[in-house]
């Protein structure tokens, strides 16, 4: 910290997302492998940290994306256009018929209940955005003639692809160029680096994107994965963190990578996969800022909650430039998403702040 952010009159966006956008098919309370019908939402993680900023706080949000041209993409872009992120920047592929060359991605996802889990199945190979190519968006244009605030990325959208790896790169040093700052959740899926190199193409992709970075998000395995810094004193199988030792590896990882202005992780222990404590922190300036605590949290779909977190702690950064209210904002707004179906936040400034200060869940008439 501080954080500095470009003039918003001088600036046609409040913030930028890069990553996928794909359809989410929900079963509702049933289970996919015997559902007779889906309820259609859109989804992506950097995706829904953009359409949080616009729907919950109001900021002018656009996201950078790439859908085949047919009915299912016209879809997803239509999801888009109802959450209020501006589609200027969506690419369109031609699409062959079959999508032998080209499709739009697709997510199954249950949200399981009690001692059930829930499970996403993703169906994404050779979509449209795992294949942009460096040289495809024009950057300069955006940030340098249109003027950005704040762009975020994440290791979703960088695992997609070895074009997408470079994308990321050639975006995040394009914001940093003209001024803007940038966010990126290290969010490690071993599925989707199993196929492409595992852990070890991870680390290299991520050490090469994490110099351009301002505000990093992640958990303790992620930090392990990506950028191979381990907590000490944790158990094997992650089951529980040692916070001083997670403090002791921040500070290891700011001394890497100084710019880090901010390094923030959600805390979450899950007791059922409807009830869960949940709450985050954030590392600044070699202080930590523990955010709202929300034990036994009721939990009706939990997918999204992170990206949620990182709109409201991206929301807060931007506002108040202030780490406490920053993951207080976060963790109100996390908590809040994940009591409604769906990726992305249905949230209000004047509930979140409710949650912020304290109230409580009392009936409003």
């Amino acid at each position: 910290m501080p954080i500095t952010l470009k003039d918003r009159k001088d600036c046609a966006y409040d913030m930028l997302a890069l990553g996928e956008v794909m359809l989410r098919l929900d079963p509702g309370d049933g289970r996919i492998k015997n559902a007779r019908s889906f309820r259609v939402w859109e989804g992506g993680g950097e995706y829904n940290v953009a359409r949080g900023l616009r729907r919950a706080f109001g900021m002018k949000t656009a996201v950078v994306t790439a859908f085949a041209d047919n009915e299912i993409g016209r879809l997803a872009e239509d999801l888009i256009l109802q959450g209020g992120v501006a589609t200027d920047f969506i690419k369109w592929v031609p699409y062959d018929g079959v999508g032998r060359s080209v499709r739009n991605g697709l997510n199954f996802t249950e949200r399981g209940f009690g001692v059930r889990g829930a499970v996403g199945v993703s169906d994404r190979g050779n979509t449209a955005i795992s294949q942009m190519k460096p040289g495809e968006v024009d950057w300069e244009y955006i940030f340098g003639t249109l003027g950005v605030r704040w762009l975020h990325t994440g290791g979703i959208y960088a695992a997609l692809s070895e074009t997408s790896a470079e994308v990321v790169i050639e975006a995040v040093k394009a914001a940093k160029k003209y001024g803007t700052v940038v966010s990126y959740d290290l969010n490690y899926r071993p599925s989707l680096w199993k196929g492409v190199g595992g852990t070890e193409k991870a680390r290299q992709v991520n050490r090469t994107i994490a110099p351009y970075i301002d505000v990093m998000l992640g958990n303790e395995e992620d930090f392990t994965a990506c950028l191979g810094f381990e907590v000490e004193g944790n158990d094997a199988g992650l089951k529980s963190l040692n916070l001083d030792g997670y403090v002791k590896m921040l500070g290891a990882v700011t001394k890497a990578y100084p710019n880090f202005k901010v390094i923030a992780t959600t805390l979450r222990t899950v007791k059922t996969a409807t009830v869960n404590d949940w709450s985050a922190m954030v590392y600044a300036d070699g202080s930590v800022y523990h955010g709202l605590s929300l034990p036994g949290l009721e939990i009706y779909d939990r997918v999204g909650g992170g990206d949620s977190f990182a709109s409201g702690l991206i929301y807060g950064l931007m506002t108040f430039d202030d780490p406490q209210k920053a993951v207080d904002y976060g963790v109100a707004h996390g908590a809040l998403a994940m009591t409604t179906p769906g990726d992305t936040s249905t949230a209000s400034l004047r509930e979140i702040e409710k949650i912020v200060s304290g109230a409580g869940a009392r009936v409003e008439r």
